[in-house]
């Protein structure tokens, strides 16, 4: 017997960057990339409640339920419990609203949307555990997952206490296999350990591992100059076991065009390929970045409630990957509901409990200077 998800084919077309004119999806666009999608074979759909303020989930009833059989795509979506809910009652309601701007029926794959840190507690607090499991048993949803950014241990607890889960969604790309603050591998063997197949999200890292920096390409292209950046990093996660899709949040036909044409008949990835990744990682690695370890003492006494760890992070992303796109991206996440970097008042309290010794106030105003121009 396989596993969930082992018949789906292994690209998934995630739909939270979709092409745009203005503040609108662009519908003509994103119809003619779902044709080329399902025309290859593809089939799997990643949406949420709140992607593009609602207008993802409207345009995968215009582009897709419209205009297909229902049994021919499997969609997904998410519930945010955490996103502005006030109570159980309006946290709920999320997933009717979801049914109602897909016309889905129902969904094939569900899932509880960025379990980690604190988020976690709100769907305890607001039953929202019951309130899907008595969904499933009326068939308004097939499979029970949740997406999860947090540690490996505390996704344990997770799956300890929730059985009855069938699938994790997780980051994995070969930049965050290793990293002690994303820990794909962590988490991708504790989902192993449980017996819960994997759907991937971030396998370009926000896009970061489809634009490297020139030196670096060369590294790859430098091996096979026919294949795309991207085509590595998607094909290395698709390598994987126990994988049920690699979701690929495609915003341009020729993103589609390109991705189909490797994942169609998608080849895995070679031990002589692999040394090949191998050396791309070393290389990014060597790059001069802010030496901040993630360990948050300097955040404790900041009066000015600034992220300085995540502002860091997204800040090494510009210097690693000179994708300043990316990296205000992640910034206005960062510095959402918290300080900015300009905000700093240079009171000097995260300098003198640093175990780094960095020299953190300079350092936020380069990144103000950077991610807020």
């Amino acid at each position: 017997m396989g596993y969930l998800g082992e018949e789906i084919p292994k690209l998934g077309f995630g739909l939270m960057r979709l092409p745009m004119i203005g503040d609108e999806v662009d519908i003509e666009q994103t119809k003619q990339m779902v044709d080329i999608f399902m025309k290859n074979g593809f089939t799997y759909f990643d949406t949420a409640y709140g992607y593009i303020n609602g207008k993802s989930e409207e345009a995968v009833k215009t582009c897709i339920v419209d205009r297909y059989p229902r049994d021919s795509f499997t969609i997904a979506t998410k519930l945010p419990a955490w996103a502005g809910a006030k109570d159980a009652e309006e946290a709920k309601q999320m997933f009717y609203t979801s049914l109602k701007r897909t016309g889905a029926g129902y969904f094939d794959f569900y899932l509880l949307h960025n379990l980690g840190d604190n988020r976690t507690e709100v769907f305890d607090k607001f039953g929202i555990w019951e309130f899907v499991n008595d969904l499933k048993a009326q068939g308004l949803i097939k499979h029970l997952g949740f997406s999860f950014h947090d540690t490996a241990d505390k996704l344990e607890e997770v799956l300890k206490a929730h059985p009855e889960v069938e699938f994790v969604q997780l980051q994995i790309n070969y930049i965050d296999w290793e990293d002690e603050h994303v820990q794909s591998r962590k988490n991708f063997e504790v989902c192993k350990k449980y017996g819960k197949p994997v759907v991937v999200m971030e396998p370009v890292k926000g896009g970061t591992l489809a634009r490297l920096p020139e030196d670096i390409a060369k590294i790859f292209k430098d091996y096979n100059p026919e294949a795309s950046i991207p085509s590595w990093a998607l094909r290395y996660v698709a390598s994987k076991e126990n994988m049920i899709t690699v979701l690929s949040g495609m915003s341009t036909i020729e993103q589609m065009e390109d991705n189909v044409s490797f994942m169609k008949d998608m080849k895995k990835i070679s031990d002589e390929e692999q040394k090949v990744i191998d050396k791309v990682i070393d290389a990014l690695h060597a790059k001069p970045t802010i030496p901040c370890t993630g360990c948050s003492y300097c955040t404790k006494g900041c009066p000015m409630n600034i992220n300085i760890p995540g502002i860091f992070n997204n800040m090494n992303t510009y210097l690693v990957y000179e994708n300043a796109d990316a990296a205000k991206g992640g910034y206005r996440w960062s510095t959402n509901g918290r300080g900015k970097a300009s905000d700093c008042i240079k009171c000097g309290q995260c300098e003198s409990v640093c175990p780094q010794h960095i020299k953190i106030t300079e350092e936020l105003e380069k990144a103000a200077a950077v991610l807020e121009g």
